[in-house]
């Protein structure tokens, strides 16, 4: 076996020579340069990694047959943990590159036109692989604008596949504790719809305030109607969200649990990133045009408001009811999430 060296194995060679200042080619004096090149070149393989955790969750979340007491979800959950963890680094990269001042950006700042990080194909394929759908996007008739090709085509093939968020309505949809219905025999016939949640819905409209009530209406429309077009997430794995949420402290729904909480926190660092990117955006060149000729710090807020991935899933939490108010699981409902043994 040939012995492996260290800088062989991290091309060290090709790693540390990729950094070629436009300011040294045009013999002008730019120290911050070399920062800004490291700074963006870290990012997109940070970027990789996060496409490298997103393409194995999803080849996991495709499988049929997932089974949520399954070393596959555990696997799920983690790399998704990893995610986050990989977008907080993310943010705390911009603290470095706000050592250089406007000033220092100046030194360099008109040699780079039109280069723009608005032409990181990686990041907006990695929006596209979790679920961002092309119509929710701010600016979509400029956001492949300047993008080269072949890099258009990734993205666009992307939005052609499952994402990520539709096949956690998939998963979600597979909760299989409401298709039996012996084992809701405690609760007897309630209403038209499942006995649970006819329960829920009372408890859930004793919770609300009197400025509140029209909340119901909306309670119907994405546990059970959904009229609108726009749902990602079904009515049906919209419930079964709901249940995990309202029920996590069973060892059967921890881990389902984790899986939707690391979803809003992905999206929480996402939004966090582009806030601190659009401040830090402000700071340096104030109301100017971007290098890639985008509104500057205008562009960058309206897609921080408007690009929010799982928001049908943080949506829900509008939902919640105090612990109190939970309608008591039936004692056969209870040992199918106790991981019960012979059920």
């Amino acid at each position: 076996m040939t012995e492996v060296h260290y800088h062989d194995y991290l091309q060290l060679d090709k790693i540390l020579n990729a950094q070629e200042p436009e300011s040294a080619r045009h013999n002008v004096s730019a120290h911050d340069e070399m920062l800004f090149i490291i700074i963006h070149q870290a990012y997109e393989l940070w970027f990789k990694q996060l496409h490298h955790e997103a393409d194995s969750i999803v080849g996991i979340m495709r499988k049929p047959s997932l089974n949520d007491n399954s070393p596959e979800l555990q696997t799920v959950v983690h790399r998704l943990n990893r995610m986050v963890v990989i977008l907080r680094v993310l943010i705390h990269q911009i603290d470095i590159l706000e050592t250089m001042t406007p000033m220092d950006f100046l030194d360099f700042r008109d040699m780079l036109r039109p280069a723009s990080g608005f032409q990181s194909w990686q990041f907006k394929l990695f929006e596209a692989k979790l679920g961002l759908k092309f119509e929710y996007r701010h600016g979509k008739e400029y956001y492949t604008a300047q993008l080269r090709q072949e890099h258009v085509d990734l993205i666009k093939n992307a939005e052609t596949q499952q994402s990520f968020l539709q096949l956690v309505n998939d998963w979600l949809e597979r909760m299989p504790f409401f298709d039996n219905s012996t084992l809701w025999n405690e609760y007897g016939t309630v209403g038209n719809e499942h006995p649970f949640w006819e329960k829920y819905k009372e408890s859930y409209k004793d919770s609300l305030a009197e400025a509140e009530k029209n909340n119901l209406q909306v309670f119907d429309e994405v546990f059970f109607q959904q009229r609108e077009s726009h749902y990602t997430l079904s009515a049906k794995a919209n419930r079964a969200a709901l249940f995990i949420m309202l029920y996590r402290g069973y060892p059967l729904l921890q881990l389902p649990f984790q899986l939707l909480n690391n979803l809003l926190e992905i999206d929480e660092q996402l939004s966090t990133w582009r806030h601190r990117h659009m401040n830090m955006v402000h700071r340096m060149i104030g109301t100017r045009i971007g290098t890639g000729g985008s509104s500057g710090k205008d562009y960058l807020k309206a897609a921080a408001d408007k690009h929010y991935i799982f928001k049908e899933i943080a949506q829900l939490n509008s939902f919640l009811i105090e612990r109190r108010r939970l309608p008591q699981l039936p004692k056969a409902i209870e040992r199918k999430l106790g991981f019960a043994v012979g059920e």
